[in-house]
C-alpha cells in the first residue's frame, strides 16, 4: 500500500479516480470516504480537504462550471436575443468538461442513485437561477430572463445526453447546436400543410 502523505499535487484527481471504481465496485451507498482515502493512498483529512462529502466527488468543478457557462452570457454582443446569449453560454460550458469518457461514467452513477439524482437536478435549478441574473444584468424582464435560463438548462442537459450516447463521439458544440435548432423549431410557426 502507498505511503499516505499530507499533501501530494494530484490529490483530487486521485480520490475522484478512486471514488469512481469504488463507486463503480461497490455502489455509492456501500463505499465510504476512509475506503476512497485508503484506494488513492491518502488520509481521510486530506479527502475533506478537497471535497465536503463524499457525494461532491461526483459535483467537483461546480464553480468552473458556472463561470464558464454564465460568462458568455454577460459577454455576448447587445444584439444577441436573451435565447442567443444563453446558447452561447452552453456552448463555451463544454471547454470545461472533462474527458468524454469520464462524463459518461458520472451520468451513469449519478443516475443509479436517488440522492444523486437529486443533487444533480439542485445544481440544474442553480445553474439556472444563475443563468437568468446574468440575463437581467444585461436588461432582459424577468420573465423572459427565466424562460431563456430554463430553456438553456434543459438544452444543456438533453445535449449532454445526446453526447454521451453519440456513438459517433461528435463535438459537444454540434449537440448544443443541433438542440438549440430544435428548441427554435418550437417557436417557429409551422408550414401549412399543402391542399391535395
Amino acid at each position: 500500500m502507498r505511503r499516505m502523505s499530507r499533501w501530494e499535487p494530484d490529490a483530487a484527481e486521485r480520490l475522484q479516480q478512486a471514488a469512481f471504481d469504488l463507486y463503480t465496485e461497490r455502489g455509492y451507498d456501500h463505499t465510504t470516504v476512509a475506503e476512497i482515502a485508503a484506494r488513492a493512498g491518502l488520509t481521510e483529512r486530506t479527502f475533506f480537504r478537497h471535497f465536503a462529502d463524499k457525494r461532491e466527488v461526483l459535483f467537483a468543478g461546480s464553480d468552473q462550471f458556472r463561470a464558464a457557462l454564465v460568462d458568455p452570457v454577460a459577454a455576448a454582443p447587445e444584439s444577441a436575443t436573451p435565447l442567443e446569449a444563453v446558447a452561447a453560454g452552453v456552448e463555451a460550458a463544454g471547454s470545461v468538461f472533462p474527458a468524454l469518457a469520464l462524463v459518461r461514467r458520472r451520468h451513469t452513477l449519478i443516475r443509479a442513485n436517488p440522492e444523486l439524482e437529486e443533487r444533480e437536478l439542485k445544481k440544474l435549478a442553480s445553474l439556472a437561477a444563475s443563468l437568468a441574473e446574468a440575463l437581467r444584468r444585461r436588461g432582459v424582464p424577468d420573465t423572459a430572463a427565466e424562460l431563456a435560463a430554463e430553456s438553456g438548462v434543459s438544452v444543456l442537459r438533453i445535449a449532454l445526453a445526446r453526447w454521451i450516447e453519440d456513438p459517433a463521439e461528435q463535438p459537444w458544440q454540434a449537440h448544443v447546436r443541433k438542440t438549440m435548432d430544435e428548441l427554435r423549431c418550437l417557436t417557429s410557426e409551422p408550414t401549412p400543410a399543402a391542399s391535395v
